[in-house]
């Protein structure tokens, strides 16, 4: 029996009884600690060929394995104080007789992007034909709990974005108590917290797959006790307190980013062999390897290791080299994993998934051997039915590259980056969203992300109305982004096109009304936002000098976050007031040549628009309907022609300043496709992107290597190939029209395949000099609209 939990708004997404007998527990008054590593263990009997589910609900992170082989990692996060349910099937998997299944759970219990600092729990049963076999609190073999103390607990954090890094004291028999049902734990005993609220995962299952790498690069010696000209020490090192919570820095057993900054690289071998993960790879001490992955990958890197006397393993990572080593820092995040190990031999994995094209290993105080290196996804897989290609290989590059990056930063919500934060941030989602349906024929995980924003009455540590700029996530400090929270209102617009899904969408009204009546006590006599509190945000670029005192991007996104929940709502007054705003800011920020970034109150208390600049607030402008190329011909051939990726080369128009890739340069290749400009799309995705592909195999955060390389919303260049190079220019989904457009293009083929939950749309079209001749398919009850403006005679083909 279920414990009853009061009831709340929107219940009706809940969760009723999903345990048969589970109860969440742990390790008596412990929930509240920090960075408490806890195993859990459940030995259980089956017979053959029985078919048997694991169900998992936990506030911290686990790991399971099933006789001491991997079996999954969770869990699919959802709001503050709401668990989503994991369902892993055990079929094919169980062995008659006894089986070993082990949790190892890490409850953090700091503030973080990437997950919500909560008390510690987990609950956790296997079913099988509706018998309990095992179970935490309840029917079936009882979980035993022990205190995993081989994970050193006090050590610094990962980032500012996400909690603590691994380090570890090792000996040879440290994993037996979840590989080996006769061996004996120290069993600390648990307590049930009851009154937990739960949610359904919908979306897939991540890929586990396991990648090895294709070379080494280098390999050399290292120079120990170093000291650097000047550490680097990152705000989370430095900052811990009241609002950036962990250990302080003298409460650390080490500081191990300082040790590795000790650390000098002597001597260095250029290898540029294949790796071979059969063949051992014998480390002296103190020495180094680099390998290379070939491109970047997400999850959990492992390897075995023998060591014949006590050492060090440590493992730093990137994604990409600089100048010919690996760069553990330039992300502002500890990129690294160690372990201290006694003498033996050791099958190593790290517990929290990383992001990484280069991996250097360290044998420190000792030398090994080690082989059979790898990295083990944690991706969503639901990617691979999808394809293009066409006849310029770069741009199927290109796709391939946006890809990789959308299968790595969409796991179980839209991610900025699964390095750095694995935050699901607002605005960036807004693009992901668009590739989830291109590629994955589903809005299952965009469904998961935006109910976590729905679910919570109220969003701590933040004003009433407002939506947190990333969620699930803490925000002790109080800091949101308001231009986030409009994003969302259009997401939403967009995520009902595309999946139908009323009852979200209706469910979310009162957030969004709340979040009008915030922004109200900004709102001038003109009826734009005015001096906006915390951190306003345009772009990465110098747009983001220009916010106050009314910044006209922001109000141009506000008229446009109106007039789309007016249209969702049917609400007459969000529509006028979306009138309204774009006209005072025709009015004010237009300057004969182009829209200004921002104005100024006197202190006479006029408002004076400012000579400032930039190239993505034009691109606000056009994308967000207060500008259009009807209404402002001279300023749109100017944009179009003469801004974009290689105008600074050119010493075109120094004044205005340029845009950055989120969202500026996106916005910029919209605008392009709104106005039929298919060639120049194509010529300028190259220059955007294809460097990227190259290096990395993944699209980036910002136009240079500054930050992520890996960051989700950049995908959206497979949507951009689909409608631009392929032609599938629209799908709605809910009338079942598909929209060809084939424009004027460079390319001499093209084909595709867009998946759809009842099929696929297949599009196939070569041209020559007079002739486009096409194939295209849908599945029954599609109906499948071509225009022409090719200028070309349009030949379909059976």
């Amino acid at each position: 029996m279920k414990t009853k939990v009061p009831p709340m708004a929107n219940e009706t997404f809940l969760l009723e009884n999903p345990f048969f007998a589970a109860k969440p527990v742990w390790p008596v008054g412990r929930e509240l600690e920090r960075n408490l590593f806890v195993g859990f263990r459940a030995v259980f009997e089956t017979v053959k060929d029985r078919h048997a589910d694991l169900r998992v609900a936990t506030s911290a992170i686990y790991r399971v394995s099933l006789n001491g082989q991997f079996l999954a990692h969770g869990p699919a996060r959802g709001p503050k104080d709401h668990f989503r349910v994991d369902t892993w099937s055990l079929a094919g998997r169980l062995k008659p007789g006894k089986n070993l299944i082990a949790f190892e759970v890490a409850s953090y219990n700091v503030n973080a992007y990437n997950i919500i600092g909560q008390p510690g729990f987990l609950q956790a049963e296997v079913v099988s034909e509706g018998r309990v076999l095992a179970s935490t609190g309840g029917e079936g073999t009882p979980f035993e709990a022990k205190i995993i103390t081989e994970r050193v607990q006090k050590v610094q954090r990962y980032s500012f974005q996400r909690p603590f890094i691994e380090l570890y004291c090792l000996n040879p028999d440290s994993d037996r108590w979840r590989k080996d049902e006769e061996a004996k734990i120290t069993a600390v005993s648990c307590a049930v917290l009851n009154g937990k609220r739960y949610l359904p995962r919908y979306d897939s299952a991540p890929r586990f797959d396991c990648h090895q790498p294709i070379r080494i690069v280098s390999r050399g010696r290292l120079q120990t006790g170093v000291e650097p000209e000047e550490y680097w020490r990152d705000r989370s090192l430095t900052d811990i307190g009241p609002r950036t919570t962990g250990f302080k820095q003298e409460e650390l057993e080490e500081v191990i980013s300082d040790g590795i900054q000790r650390l000098k690289t002597v001597d260095p071998q250029e290898m540029d062999e294949a790796y071979r993960p059969t063949q051992p790879i014998d480390m002296q001490p103190d020495s180094f390897e680099i390998l290379d992955f070939g491109c970047n990958l997400s999850g959990f890197v492992g390897l075995r290791v023998t060591c014949e006397q006590p050492m060090r393993v440590q493992l730093t990572f990137d994604e990409m080299l600089r100048n010919g080593d690996v760069d553990f820092m330039r992300i502002c995040a500890v990129q690294a994993v160690t372990w201290d190990l006694a003498a033996g031999e050791y099958d190593l994995e790290s517990f929290e998934p990383y992001t990484l094209r280069v991996l250097k290993i360290h044998a420190l105080k000792g030398g090994c051997r080690v082989k059979g290196v790898y990295l083990r996804d944690l991706t969503c897989p639901d990617v691979y039915e999808a394809d293009f290609h066409c006849s310029d290989p770069r741009l199927s590059d290109i796709f391939e590259a946006g890809r990789e990056t959308f299968r790595q930063n969409s796991v179980d919500i839209f991610m900025d980056c699964p390095s750095r934060e694995r935050a699901g941030w607002l605005c960036d989602s807004y693009f992901t969203a668009r590739v989830a349906k291109d590629l994955c024929g589903h809005t299952l995980i965009e469904k998961q992300f935006l109910e976590n924003f729905l679910i919570p009455e109220q969003f701590a540590d933040l004003p009433r109305g407002m939506l947190p700029m990333c969620y699930p996530s803490d925000h002790i400090d109080g800091n949101y982004i308001p231009n986030w929270a409009m994003w969302f209102v259009i997401e939403l617009e967009e995520y009902l096109a595309r999946s139908g899904d009323r009852a979200l969408v209706s469910a979310l009204r009162g957030k969004m009304e709340a979040l009008f009546h915030f922004f109200e006590k900004y709102r001038n006599s003109d009826g734009l936002l005015e001096k906006l509190d915390r951190w306003v945000f345009v772009e990465w670029s110098e747009a983001n000098k220009f916010l106050q005192d009314v910044n006209y991007p922001t109000n141009m996104l506000y008229a446009a976050a109106l007039e789309s929940a007016g249209r969702i709502y049917d609400h007459s007054d969000w529509k006028q007031e979306a009138a309204r705003v774009r006209g005072a800011i025709r009015e004010q920020s237009f300057d004969g040549e182009y829209f200004v970034d921002n104005a100024l109150r006197g202190e006479d208390g006029a408002l004076t628009p400012t000579r400032n600049r930039t190239e993505v607030c034009q691109y606000y402008a056009f994308y967000f309907g207060t500008a259009s190329r009807e209404e402002y011909p001279e300023l749109w051939e100017r944009l179009a022609n003469e801004l974009g990726p290689d105008r600074l080369q050119k010493g075109l128009h120094p004044e205005i300043h340029p845009a950055n890739a989120l969202p500026g340069n996106y916005l910029r290749m919209e605008l392009l496709s709104r106005y039929g400009l298919g060639p120049q799309i194509l010529h300028e995705s190259l220059d955007y992107f294809l460097y990227m592909a190259e290096r990395t195999g993944t699209l980036w955060e910002h136009k240079d290597e500054r930050a992520s390389c890996n960051h989700g919303f950049a995908s959206h260049v497979v949507r951009l190939l689909y409608r631009d190079a392929l032609g599938c220019y629209r799908v709605d989904m809910l009338g079942r029209v598909i929209v060809l457009r084939f424009n004027e293009t460079t390319l001499d083929w093209c084909e595709g395949r867009i998946p759809l939950e009842d099929g696929f749309i297949t599009i196939k079209w070569r041209r020559d000099d007079e002739t486009m001749r096409y194939r295209a398919q849908a599945p029954a009850g599609y109906e499948i609209i071509v225009e022409n403006k090719t200028g070309l005679d349009l030949v379909q083909i059976p």
